[in-house]
């Protein structure tokens, strides 16, 4: 354990950040688990209206920089992909 003041106060950050970024992951698989569900029972307006609340959550998180901006781009695309096949 840190025994300088410097290293402690920056301890309890680290732990402040990674609850915060906890919180973040959990509302990312939430809200993308929301859309496949929807996906899987053909509900395209259920669909796309989870869409958007993913969309919205993982442009927060990626520009939060909890996770990269690629992968919440590639979430995203592979999820309007997915709605978008039950147009047809």
């Amino acid at each position: 354990m840190a025994n300088h003041a410097s290293a402690l106060k920056r301890h309890r950050q680290s732990l402040k950040a990674q609850a915060r970024n906890k919180a973040t992951k959990t509302r990312i698989k939430n809200a993308v688990k929301a859309v496949r569900q929807a996906v899987e029972q053909k509900d395209l307006e259920q669909a796309q209206a989870q869409l958007t609340q993913a969309t919205t959550v993982l442009d927060k998180a990626a520009g939060k920089k909890v996770i990269h901006r690629g992968c919440a781009a590639r979430k995203v695309s592979r999820l309007t992909l997915a709605v978008n096949k039950l147009k047809d």
